[in-house]
């Protein structure tokens, strides 16, 4: 399951989230988005997590928790909406 992660302190770490969520089980993958000039944590990101269960285990413990002073969001990411193609119309 795709796990949104909103409302991060910007000073938050990958491994620091790593630990956090590896406590409720696997993680196959983290992505914590960050700015491409500073390198500074944008205060949200995306964990992976293969086992339903257990994601949905992180979920209930993790959500409205606060992390370095700051309520995290933390829910089932929503599918990405498929981006449109516009035609040009002829007259």
């Amino acid at each position: 399951m795709n796990i949104y992660i909103g409302q991060l302190p910007y000073s938050v770490t990958e491994e620091e989230l790593m630990e956090i969520f590896s406590e409720y089980g696997e993680i196959a993958s983290l992505n914590l988005f960050k700015d491409r000039y500073s390198g500074q944590s944008k205060g949200f990101g995306f964990i992976d997590m293969p086992n339903n269960s257990e994601a949905d285990k992180a979920i209930k413990a993790l959500n409205k928790t606060m992390l370095k002073g700051r309520e995290i969001k933390v829910n089932q990411a929503e599918e990405r909406r498929k981006k449109t193609k516009f035609r040009k119309r002829s007259y």
